[in-house]
């Protein structure tokens, strides 16, 4: 190397590589997620949405599971409605049993949720005594007893006994059958005496303050300050009762042996539907008859929804 000569300069060296970068926390948590909600996602799709997609289509069709579904289009539908009488009756009964059963619910559960929002004592034991009900009403087994009860040597006509009044079979009698069902229905009305006494629990004592000293009484009181405090959880308890009550089933089929007797009195609709689609094997009539209850609650429901705005009052309103 000569004077003056400037000396190489080496290359900088390369850059050693980056280890290879797995997935962000962000993404390893969404993959958990899914990875947990898998087995739900799977339930759902094949024991819920896939089942009610296929009988959607087997409605349009004949189908008695024994040979292959044959297409008939509307002609379930136009069945139901035309030539088959049994089925109007079915509606009929629900109909009445939905419009009687749900408001004497309501107003009984309120009732007894304003007695027990008094300060009384064994509040928590009297709560579990008036829930349970709900809990076992829908059973089989409680079916049977209501049967016993109601029936010609039943308890009801042993205590009518006792004053003189001779009572014949209640079950048995086609005036009175569907009665004992709504009796049955408003004897389960723990959970939504449980739904109305917490939000009477809500309820700012000083609105019932400013009201007494307004110089209203008990029953303006509970007009004006009860009951707009309360029209959400009616709301509520409004459209899941009568969901429930269209749904109906275990009751009429054990008190009337699945026949919905007598003389078709507690037909609902959901044992008619079973007796087309398992007793007959009409599936595809079953089918027409689910999906137009569908349809019937998926209308209230929306209705109820729309006319919510016009009654139904929130306490964050101005």
């Amino acid at each position: 190397m000569t004077a003056g000569t400037a000396a190489p300069v080496a290359p900088p060296a390369a850059p050693a590589p980056s280890p290879a970068r797995g997935p962000s926390r962000r993404t390893r948590e969404a993959l958990a997620a899914y990875g947990f909600l898998a087995p739900w996602i799977a339930g759902m799709l094949l024991l819920t949405i896939g089942p009610m997609i296929y009988s959607l289509y087997l409605s349009f069709t004949r189908y008695n599971l024994m040979t292959p579904a044959q297409w008939v289009g509307f002609d379930n539908y136009v069945r139901m409605f035309t030539a088959d009488p049994r089925y109007l009756a079915s509606v009929g009964v629900t109909l009445r049993y939905v419009a009687i059963s749900v408001p004497l619910l309501l107003v009984v559960s309120l009732a007894v949720a304003m007695l027990l929002n008094k300060a009384i004592a064994f509040l928590p034991g009297y709560r579990a005594a008036f829930y349970l009900p709900s809990l076992i009403a829908s059973s089989v087994a409680i079916a049977v007893l209501w049967r016993q009860v109601f029936g010609q040597d039943g308890i009801v006509n042993k205590v009518l006994a006792l004053v003189g009044i001779e009572g014949g079979s209640w079950i048995g009698n086609p005036g009175t059958a569907l009665s004992t069902l709504v009796v049955l229905h408003v004897w389960a009305f723990g959970s939504t005496m449980i739904i109305f006494l917490a939000g009477l629990r809500q309820v700012p004592k000083e609105y019932y303050e400013a009201a007494a000293v307004d110089g209203a009484g008990a029953v303006r009181r509970f007009v004006h300050v009860t009951l707009p405090m309360l029209t959400p959880l009616i709301f509520f308890n409004l459209l899941l009762s009568t969901v429930n009550a269209f749904q109906a089933f275990t009751p009429a089929y054990v008190i009337s042996g699945g026949e919905g007797g007598p003389l078709d009195s507690t037909l609902f609709y959901t044992l008619y539907l079973y007796q087309r689609g398992f007793a007959n094997l009409e599936m595809g009539y079953a089918s027409a008859m689910a999906w137009t209850l569908v349809v019937v609650l998926a209308l209230f429901t929306a209705g109820l929804f729309a006319t919510a705005r016009f009654w139904v009052h929130y306490g964050d309103e101005r």
